[in-house]
């Protein structure tokens, strides 16, 4: 779609435990993107609490604005559209951000456009280059693994889930078998670098025509052979067990995503969400990709595979561009259907 005029954006997430704010140019160039991350907070509980969260929100969303905005070096006259993450997500984490945006949209009578939190991952990857079209997306995160095809801007059509555990749920809990800090998934990656494949775990295939996923099985593998193991009074080598773990999720995930990207004729592979941050996945892709020779690859960098404002401003201006506009009654969605518009 041409612009005749530069577009920007403020945007906001606060679907989890990060609070962020960006201003977005035209979808692909950052102004600032500020985020005040809670992992320290939620560390000693092995996970996000909701109710801190919410709390850390609060807190924080009023100088993470002003930061945002001091360092895009905007007036609100410049901006064109106020967009947010309206869900999915922890619902009292989504209603401060939305509460925020709906104020200042209404103070300003600036435009307020709702976005989904996994458009906005998808996204994060124009802040890099411009997305080839048709194109696949492997969305990977702590509560998402979804293989999602697009044949232009916004058109997202869902060809392959999770059934039950998403990746990076699955990396967490393995990690709080294996007494490792939380957030478990990095942890697991630079083990798994020092390790090898010696435990015997599965690989969950599913159908053979099937692009849907599972990691529950998996989980439970992980987690009984650590019990096994203490039972029979064996050491557990952590580095060996994380490097099958993650070498069983890395080979599922990049099998289904290189089948689905043949059978769909795409000229562009992207990887999407927080665990896009891990190496052992990366380094999969790429050697995938470069054997087949035929598919563009795109990563986002480390700075935009975890939750921020910016992936949530690139998707929101297409999203305005599109005409789509959320009206005052928008509300927090913790369940939210990814539709194309």
């Amino acid at each position: 779609m041409v612009m005749d005029k530069d577009i920007i954006v403020l945007a906001v997430e606060s679907s989890c435990d990060e609070t962020s704010v960006a201003v977005i140019k035209n979808g692909i160039e950052i102004l600032s993107n500020v985020v005040s991350s809670q992992i320290e907070s939620h560390k000693r509980f092995g996970g996000v609490v909701p109710e801190v969260a919410s709390r850390h929100h609060v807190e924080n969303v009023t100088m993470v604005f002003e930061e945002a905005l001091l360092k895009a070096n905007i007036d609100w006259k410049d901006i064109d559209a106020i967009t947010v993450t309206e869900g999915p997500g922890l619902i009292g984490s989504l209603l401060i951000g939305i509460n925020a945006a709906k104020a200042l949209a209404f103070a300003h009578d600036i435009p307020l456009v709702g976005v989904h939190h996994i458009a906005g991952h998808i996204y994060a990857n124009q802040l890099v280059e411009p997305l080839q079209f048709p194109l696949l997306a492997l969305v990977v995160s702590g509560g998402h693994t979804e293989l999602v095809y697009m044949e232009d801007h916004y058109q997202f059509k869902v060809i392959g889930e999770t059934l039950d555990d998403a990746v990076g749920e699955a990396y967490d809990k393995v990690a709080r078998t294996l007494k490792l800090p939380y957030p478990g998934g990095p942890h697991i990656d630079r083990l798994a670098a020092l390790g090898e494949d010696t435990y015997k775990l599965p690989r969950v295939w599913l159908d053979k025509d099937s692009y849907d996923f599972s990691f529950s099985g998996l989980k439970s593998a992980v987690i009984n052979t650590v019990h096994n193991a203490k039972q029979r009074g064996e050491e557990i080598i952590p580095e060996n067990l994380a490097a099958s773990f993650q070498a069983s999720v890395v080979e599922v995930l990049v099998e289904k995503t290189m089948r689905a990207a043949k059978e769909f004729h795409v000229k562009q592979i992207i990887v999407a969400g927080g665990v896009s941050a891990n190496k052992g996945l990366r380094h999969a892709l790429e050697n995938a990709v470069k054997a087949q020779g035929q598919f563009k690859l795109t990563i986002p960098p480390l700075s935009l595979c975890t939750d921020n404002a910016a992936m949530i401003g690139a998707a929101g201006t297409q999203a305005y561009l599109r005409g789509h506009r959320s009206n005052m009654e928008m509300n927090g969605q913790s369940g939210m259907e990814l539709k194309s518009i």
